[in-house]
Parts: structure tokens; C-alpha cells; sequence
């Protein structure tokens, strides 16, 4: 196999599928201008599509959030019952990737991503009719089981295209682009309850889901050509897995990327009950707060593709930013508690806000220093793959337990959070050993 490392400007597929981007020799030896504008123009409408793809998840996720009340009298069914419906599409988010990651190192990226994305459209507009919490719970588990394409190629994408700082710095950037998607989602979520039931919003969805299929099937070529592709079946891959998880600082990174994870989607599942049930807000207010919460997280993101990278190294931002999440959720616990006396509404907030922000400290550096760790491009499928199971088998356990005290009580969340962020700053300190810096180090 080629020996790792990002794949040259001119074996990267142009959106036309013909010509390669890259820079053209010109009479004399001179480079020519428009395949290099080509590039910048393939650069912006491939992040617009990766982007798009790692926006489905939260999309999924969170414009269902505010209408998890009304499911739950709709379908007559226990809160804890309706959270299975959050579990089951994590579940199934984190099983399809180890199944769709390692096709797309065999097969190439587009081919298994636009079967994925075919199959979501389907499954979600299934969930649109469940006449029970059973079916639903059963269709929102296939919609993870697809939607994981999105998840898994759009990362192995990434690490075809570039590699180090240039990675976390593409990281970066998808995040801003998906942020906009939990920005907006829950707003849109709100709006079309105030209109129609939850049904409604797994119609939106799936008219979403059906653009970004037809959108990747036109501008999202392959980005790992067949010389370049993992040959062997199973057994190499699971040889190339078991590789990567002997390599301890990849299984260190990935694991603090799965804990943090963890305590995101604590809040993920928890919040709407939290704030509507809890603190009385409206729907509309609860859909407010999340998208404030989620500018944080692109504005530090942002903070940290184009200031930090590059100037500090990435351990120690990523140190910087579990710190930060440890101190709010501690501060959520003893507010939940009711340790600091009575609170409202608005201290409980800037806690969630300060760690949701601080999550674009940790996330896309973790998965940026994981990947760096993969010593073949053709194995970068099967890296993401491990590295989104762990993060969505993590938080498909952690979902339930938000709500095992009942719809009125913020502790468990609160806990959840702060042991799954020391959970992951003892494996950033026991595996990852930042403090060693060796020939590789980032």
C-alpha cells in the first residue's frame, strides 16, 4: 500500500468526474490560472457537501428534540420509552459505520454513501406514519443504520484529502457548516409544530434527506481512485482495525472523543425535558436556547481551526477544552442538585452554553490527532469508522440515563456529563500522554 499521507492535488477526482484538480503546467513552463480557480471552486462546493453530510446527524437528532413531550402523549408512552427512539438511531449510527467504513475502503467512498443515503430517505419517511413507539423506535434505528454512511465517509473524505494541520483545520471548517444545522434545526422543529404534530417533522426530514442525496450523486465524486483501496476482505480488515486499536494513542483519542461525545449528547437527549418540563419554557424558547448554545460551538470551532491550530499545539487545546467542560458540568451538578439553592432558567443555560462551546475544543482535534495516527490512506474508513461507533455506542448509553429519575430532575444529566468528560480527560492522560512529545507528535 502507498505510504500515508494526504492524496497529491492531481489524483483528487474533480466534481465533473474528468478532469484532475490540480495545478496545470502552461507554455514555458509556467502554471496555468483557471485549473487553479477550478480548484478553489471544487474546494468550496466539496466542503458545502461534506458539510452537508456531517449536518444530517444533528438534523436528525435535534429537530425531533422539541417535539419529544408531544410523542410521548401522542403515542401514550413513557418518556424513558420515547428516549429510545434518540438510542436507537445513535445505536444504529454507530453499528453502520464499522459496516459502511470498511466498504468505502474496498469500494470507494460515493457508491456505498449514495446506497446509505437512498435508504435513510426511506426509513425516515417510514417513521413518519409509526403508529407506535415500538415501530418508531424499530425505524429510527434503520435511519441510524443508514445515516451512518454520511457520518463515516465524510470523515474518511477528509483524510483522503488532507492530512495535519490542514485536517484539524478542514475539521474546523465542517464544523462551522454543520453547526448551522443545530442552529437551525431546532427552530425549524418548533415552527413546524406550531403547524402540524411530530409527524411533521419527519416529512421535513425526509425532503431534506432526499436533496442531499440527489446533491451528493451530483457533486461528490470519488476521492479514493482504485489504486489506492484496501484489496482484501474481512480479515484485513479486521487486522486493519485491530492495528489501529493496539496503537495506543489512536484508541486513547478516540476514546476521549467517544466520553465527550457521551456528556453532548447527555445534553443532546435530556435538554428538551429539562427546560420545557423542568423551567416551563416553550418550545420556541427551548428551540431558542439551542441555537445559542450551537453558535458557541461553531464560534469557538472557528476560534480554533483558524487561531489555535498552528500556533498551539493541538494536545493541549484539546486539555484546555476538557478542563472547561469539567468545570461546567460541575458547576450543572451542583445547580441540579440544588447545592447553590434555587436557580432559574438562566444560570442552568450559560452552564449549557459554556459546554457546549467548549466541545469545538475537543472533538474535532481528538478525531484530527486520531486520524493522523492511520498509516495508509486506504485504511481511513475503516479509522473513522471506529472512531464514530465508539462515539455513538457511548452515547447510545448514555441516553437512558438522563432519564432514569424521571422528566423532573436535571441530576442525571448533570452526572452523566461530569463523569463521562473525567472518564475522557483520564484516557487523554493515561493513553494519550500529551506531555510526551515525540518525532510525530502534532
Amino acid at each position: 500500500m502507498p505510504e500515508a499521507g494526504p492524496i497529491p492535488p492531481d489524483q483528487i477526482f474533480t466534481l465533473d468526474g474528468s478532469t484532475p484538480v490540480g495545478r496545470a503546467e502552461g507554455p514555458a513552463g509556467h502554471h496555468a490560472e483557471a485549473p487553479v480557480t477550478r480548484a478553489r471552486r471544487t474546494s468550496i462546493l466539496v466542503t458545502l457537501v461534506l458539510g452537508g453530510l456531517t449536518a444530517l446527524p444533528p438534523l436528525s437528532m435535534d429537530m425531533y428534540l422539541p417535539a419529544l413531550p408531544a410523542v410521548t402523549r401522542a403515542l401514550h408512552s413513557p418518556a424513558a420509552t420515547v428516549q429510545l427512539t434518540l438510542t436507537a438511531c445513535l445505536a444504529g449510527m454507530a453499528l453502520g459505520q464499522l459496516v459502511v467504513g470498511p466498504m468505502s475502503d474496498r469500494w470507494g467512498r460515493r457508491r456505498p454513501l449514495l446506497a446509505g443515503m437512498v435508504i435513510y430517505v426511506l426509513a425516515t419517511a417510514v417513521c413518519a406514519f409509526a403508529p407506535t413507539a415500538e415501530l418508531l423506535v424499530a425505524f429510527r434505528l434503520l435511519q441510524g443504520l443508514a445515516g451512518a454512511a454520511g457520518i463515516v465517509i465524510a470523515r474518511a473524505v477528509v483524510r483522503d484529502m488532507y492530512d495535519g494541520m490542514d485536517m484539524a483545520r478542514f475539521f474546523s471548517t465542517l464544523m462551522l457548516i454543520s453547526g448551522v444545522a443545530p442552529i437551525i434545526a431546532p427552530v425549524i422543529g418548533g415552527q413546524v409544530l406550531r403547524v402540524t404534530d411530530w409527524r411533521g417533522v419527519f416529512a421535513v426530514l425526509t425532503v431534506v434527506g432526499g436533496l442531499l442525496t440527489l446533491v451528493v450523486w451530483r457533486w461528490l465524486h470519488e476521492t479514493l481512485p482504485p489504486a489506492r483501496r484496501q484489496s482484501g476482505g474481512l480479515g484485513d480488515t479486521l487486522h486493519t482495525m485491530r492495528g489501529l486499536l493496539a496503537d495506543r494513542r489512536f484508541t486513547g483519542y478516540m476514546l476521549v472523543g467517544g466520553l465527550t461525545f457521551a456528556a453532548l449528547f447527555a445534553y443532546v437527549s435530556a435538554s428538551s425535558f429539562v427546560v420545557q418540563e423542568i423551567y416551563r419554557a416553550s418550545p420556541q424558547t427551548y428551540s431558542l436556547l439551542f441555537g445559542v448554545n450551537s453558535v458557541g460551538l461553531v464560534a469557538l470551532g472557528q476560534l480554533n481551526g483558524k487561531v489555535l491550530v498552528g500556533r498551539v499545539r493541538m494536545d493541549r487545546v484539546l486539555g484546555l477544552g476538557l478542563a472547561v467542560i469539567t468545570l461546567a458540568a460541575a458547576a450543572l451538578l451542583l445547580m441540579a442538585s440544588g447545592t447553590l439553592g434555587p436557580v432559574g432558567l438562566v444560570p442552568v443555560a450559560a452552564g449549557l452554553f459554556v459546554l457546549m462551546a467548549a466541545m469545538s475544543l475537543v472533538l474535532p482535534n481528538a478525531n484530527a490527532l486520531a486520524l493522523m495516527r492511520t498509516r495508509t490512506p486506504g485504511a481511513a474508513g475503516s479509522a473513522s469508522a471506529l472512531l464514530g461507533t465508539c462515539s455513538f455506542l457511548i452515547g447510545a448509553v448514555a441516553s437512558p440515563l438522563v432519564g432514569i429519575a424521571g422528566e423532573h430532575t436535571a441530576v442525571p444529566m448533570a452526572v452523566v456529563q461530569l463523569v463521562s468528560v473525567l472518564a475522557a480527560g483520564a484516557c487523554f492522560v493515561g493513553l494519550c500522554r500529551p506531555w510526551r512529545r515525540t518525532v510525530d507528535a502534532p
